[in-house]
């Protein structure tokens, strides 16, 4: 069997680039979910950010909640696959334990709390709210994406 793979470069495109984020979905034994209010936006996600290029998923996972909530964790599961098709992003979410620590805000974040299941669903855009409730359901890695406003139908 002959495959053909292109050179974008000789063909005179560009290779699409994608950003890869981590995020931790972080569960008390109460059921409550821990989440950030973004200080850029002012909106309520889960903590997160870009993968660093020299780090496992899980380690990143580990750094970005610590470093966005003061909470240390134990990192699970992959629980879910989300792609921004609008910004190229593809996001993995973990889902984690606490560990220690104590909530603090940060740079990137003016709110932390433990959220109820319900108060996810009010508080978050639909994109984020699923990322926490699919890691609860125990049916994953779910795999979706989004335009950045609303998931993409599975087809």
């Amino acid at each position: 069997m002959l495959l053909h793979m292109s050179n974008s470069a000789q063909e005179g495109t560009s290779t699409p680039l994608h950003s890869v984020s981590v995020a931790g979905v972080v569960v008390r034994e109460d059921g409550r979910l821990l989440a950030i209010r973004r200080a850029d936006n002012g909106t309520w996600e889960l903590p997160g950010g870009v993968l660093e290029l020299d780090e496992t998923p899980e380690a990143g996972v580990w750094r970005e909640v610590l470093e966005e909530t003061g909470i240390h964790v134990e990192v699970d599961e992959l629980t879910g696959v989300y792609k921004n098709t609008t910004r190229g992003i593809v996001a993995l979410v973990f889902r984690c334990k606490p560990a220690g620590g104590s909530e603090r805000t940060s740079s990137e974040s003016t709110a932390v709390g433990w959220l109820t299941p319900d108060e996810v669903t009010e508080w978050m855009s639909e994109v984020y709210a699923v990322r926490l409730l699919d890691a609860l359901d125990g049916n994953g890695p779910h795999v979706r994406s989004h335009d950045g406003k609303r998931l993409t139908p599975v087809r």
